[in-house]
């Protein structure tokens, strides 16, 4: 038996409840994992509201860190008693133990905790995927100029030190002048506090008028028009999230009047499809993490069966960094 969250029906942080449930043996490319931390992202707040529908009842939770229990038949990259970390569908990882495909966990070097390992997975290997494959048509050089919404969350602190050892001049926008700040130290070379300042405006004012080649945009709705205002022709609006709610439909010959702009909406999931891309992706966070140039923040910790207030703070923006749900 495992001690779980599951949701019933989609809804607010009171949906999430605490269950304990059947464990069973890895099938055929799986592996049975015993977590000893747990990651907390925004699309877990999109499973259990239904913007993204989970079938009924729901495992919730994309990414977490363990130790490998068994192995099934085909998997050989793992083995029983292995460090392990993941980002991974389907969802599941709010639990001590579960049986998951093997397909997206990798080793954990020994270098790298398992908090850290849960708290990096699929938050730096998001970055990963944006600052390396999301690139604007005209790719990415040192010295260039990106903006980088919510810069002081989970991706965006690790994006913002990642960008640096690139040679990227990273713009970074957020909701107050103390996250700024924090920006700011993990390696963005200026700060907007969009609340108080327009950020294109800004972004024009930085960059000479020419504007950024990329924007990489998690919050969606309330910064998308503006985010448009602020590339330059042929410039790259990458979305990868809906924080604020979803982008409204547009024109798309808007695009051609503001510069003939090109415009994506990236998953993590698309990238890590395969066992190949997995590893290859993971084994440049690792390298990074593990040399210093970017450093994994956790800056809350919650006890798994303080869940629902966990998720009440990631909705209100109160955190920074990484979070994590513990299990001890």
């Amino acid at each position: 038996m495992s001690l779980a969250v599951q949701i019933r029906q989609h809804g607010g942080p009171e949906e999430l409840h605490l269950a304990d449930v059947a464990v069973g043996e890895p099938g055929p490319g799986e592996v049975r994992i015993r977590h000893h931390a747990i990651g907390l992202n925004f699309i877990d707040v999109y499973h259990r509201t239904g913007l993204y529908p989970l079938q009924m009842p729901a495992g919730i939770g994309m990414e977490g860190a363990g130790v490998i229990e068994a192995v099934g038949e085909g998997v050989t990259h793992l083995q029983v008693g292995d460090r392990a970390a993941y980002a991974s569908n389907p969802p599941g990882a709010y639990c001590e133990v579960r049986v998951m495909p093997a397909k997206c966990v990798c080793r954990l070097p020994d270098a790298i905790s398992f908090e850290t390992g849960a708290a990096m997975m699929l938050k730096g290997l998001t970055a990963q995927y944006l600052l390396k494959k999301t690139l604007p048509v005209e790719g990415l050089q040192p010295g260039d100029h990106v903006l980088f919404h919510a810069a002081a969350g989970g991706v965006g602190l690790i994006a913002c030190q990642w960008a640096k050892a690139l040679g990227l001049q990273l713009i970074a926008t957020a909701g107050s002048d103390a996250k700024c700040q924090l920006a700011l130290a993990n390696g963005a070379a200026h700060a907007i506090n969009y609340t108080t300042e327009d950020f294109a405006a800004r972004v024009k004012a930085i960059t000479g008028g020419k504007g950024v080649k990329v924007v990489y945009d998690s919050v969606g709705k309330d910064t998308w028009d503006k985010s448009l205002e602020c590339l330059r022709p042929f410039g790259l609006m990458a979305s990868f999230g809906n924080a604020s709610g979803p982008v409204p439909p547009f024109a798309p010959g808007s695009l051609g009047a503001k510069g003939s702009l090109y415009v994506t909406r990236q998953t993590l999931f698309t990238h890590i499809a395969t066992r190949e891309a997995t590893q290859a992706m993971a084994d440049d966070l690792f390298a990074v993490v593990a040399s210093g140039q970017v450093k994994i923040h956790i800056d809350q910790r919650y006890p798994l069966a303080q869940v629902q207030q966990a998720h009440r703070d990631l909705e209100a923006r109160k955190t920074t960094g990484s979070t994590i749900l513990t299990l001890s």
